[in-house]
């Protein structure tokens, strides 16, 4: 089969086409011929190793996983013995996790790990949902804990994670404030913000309103800013990726372990967002958008042999929503 790996961590030139064995199911795995497959921030730090002190995780010298790519959706070719939820033929979604693998004709994956696909929605959206959905379901449901009536600010609107968790914060009842930049201020009110701050013009650190949930998918503010624009006791939710800027150590890293050192001692509710996928989520998920509550927004489609070029517009912070890899 055809795929995108890497054996070394690099650039986009370090990613090629290459034939590879076709992966065989074990007991509990699934075997999926993937139709589509989604960018993440996750997938240029893995390709670049970045921050370097992620490299401890991902493989010191080279990554760990030799293909890249997580999200996926497609159809299921074949299935272990032990798998009863999907069969050969069905159409299903995914995230690969740590183990990647996304980007190729074939992947296998737990039976945990995959769901139907929403039956309204075209593989590319389909894959545009699992990691970014779940990101954005878990920090504002399961940590940020959003009820009717709150106010939410989401810091990178317009981002993968940031135009679901609009639309899952509307659906919670919360009034939104996204944070995006001029040319994405249409769009992330299209999505159900009540309120558009462009950071071009505004900082919205310095914004006299104040929020329930501040939810932080950039990284690009300082802890005593993202902190004034909170209610007394609301909560921040930290889960910045960033964009790409010539390397860095310990990268967003630095903001997250500030904020988990100093939230024993103030008020508000410091939380650092650790996002784990499971079939229950993607199933929520599945729920939302079949509802019409949920509708990914794609920015571009590449070819798989266009992966390289695809991360590259990623990470250079051009696209808005997500790239999708059509396979």
């Amino acid at each position: 089969m055809k795929a995108i790996v890497q054996d070394r961590y690099g650039p986009p030139e370090t990613l090629t086409l290459a034939d590879v064995d076709t992966p065989v199911p074990a007991a509990d795995e699934v075997l999926v011929r993937v139709e589509a497959a989604a960018l993440n921030a996750y997938d240029w730090h893995a390709m670049r190793g970045d921050p370097r002190m992620a490299r401890l995780a991902m493989g010191r010298s080279r990554p760990r996983a030799r293909i890249r790519g997580r999200d996926f959706a497609g159809r299921v070719e074949a299935v272990g013995t032990n798998v009863r939820q999907v069969g050969p033929g069905d159409a299903v979604f995914g995230d690969l996790g740590d183990a990647n693998g996304a980007f190729a004709e074939y992947v296998c994956v737990p039976e945990t790990l995959v769901a139907p696909k929403p039956a309204n929605l075209t593989p590319q959206q389909a894959a545009a949902l699992p990691l970014a959905g779940v990101t954005a379901l878990m920090g504002l449901c399961d940590v940020g804990q959003v009820e009717r009536g709150h106010h939410v600010l989401i810091n990178g609107a317009s981002g993968g994670v940031g135009t679901l968790a609009v639309q899952l914060a509307k659906v919670l009842g919360a009034t939104v404030t996204g944070v995006c930049s001029t040319r994405n201020a249409d769009l992330v009110r299209s999505l159900g913000a009540d309120h558009v701050v462009d950071y071009t013009r505004d900082d919205f650190t310095r914004d006299a309103r104040r929020h329930d949930v501040v939810f932080d998918l950039v990284g690009n503010r300082n802890l005593n800013g993202l902190r004034r624009v909170l209610t007394p006791t609301g909560t921040l939710v930290l889960s910045g990726g960033g964009v790409y800027r010539g390397g860095s150590l310990i990268g967003p890293v630095w903001l997250i372990t500030r904020g988990q050192l100093l939230a024993p001692f103030v008020r508000h509710r410091i939380v650092t967002l650790t996002t784990t996928l499971s079939r229950q989520h993607l199933d929520t998920l599945r729920a939302h958008a079949e509802a019409g509550r949920l509708t990914p927004v794609i920015d571009r489609t590449y070819p798989l042999h266009e992966v390289p070029q695809a991360i590259r517009y990623l990470e250079g912070e051009h696209a808005r929503a997500k790239v999708v890899i059509t396979i």
